[in-house]
């Protein structure tokens, strides 16, 4: 297993139109090339630094969860497979939209998911020019199991904390629900 190296944990936004003392009052008060946001200095800048934090701590998580994939497949595969399972019988156009891919990209891996046995591609019986994607038997195993490999990693990192830690975790997972369900 390889790490990657360390990200940057800094935040240091990008100057853009419409941020410094040249703003104009239109950008607010306290809109700075530093301080983009507006608002007290002091207050955007932690603001800043724990939107930094989050966005590293996610990141991390998120490519420790991607490691934690079946046998045999990549954590592409498994998320292809599971917006399959999501949709339903997907076009190849649909599933590259919702993986945002390209789709001579999706067709790539979806032939890969057929030569392993995990998806098929049926033609749609309204429409015969399009084909769709449908998760085998097989595939719906291996999308089940890389959830349980997934929740089997947290479960026993979240055994490490002490149940004061688990209840602010608990607090913390309904703030994040609040953060991705807005539009």
């Amino acid at each position: 297993m390889t790490t990657a190296p360390p990200e940057n944990t800094t935040a240091s936004p990008e100057p853009g139109p419409g941020t410094g003392p040249e703003a104009g009052p239109e950008a607010g008060p306290g809109t700075t090339a530093s301080n983009p946001v507006g608002g007290p200095p002091a207050v955007r800048d932690s603001e800043t630094e724990l939107a930094a934090r989050l966005r590293l701590a996610v990141l991390r998580l998120s490519r420790r969860l991607r490691q934690q994939v079946a046998g045999g497949v990549t954590s592409t595969q498994v998320s292809a497979l599971a917006t399959v399972e999501r949709l339903g019988s997907p076009t190849l156009g649909e599933l590259a939209t919702s993986e945002r891919v390209r789709p001579p990209s999706m067709t790539k891996i979806v032939v890969g998911l057929e030569d392993a046995g995990l998806v098929s591609r049926r033609v749609d019986p309204l429409d015969r020019r399009v084909a769709r994607v449908m998760l085998t038997a097989e595939g719906r195993r291996v999308v089940q199991r890389s959830r349980s490999l997934r929740t089997a990693y947290l479960a026993r990192r979240l055994r490490r904390l002490s149940d004061a830690e688990r209840a602010s975790l608990g607090e913390l997972v309904r703030l994040l629900e609040l953060l991705v369900d807005e539009p």
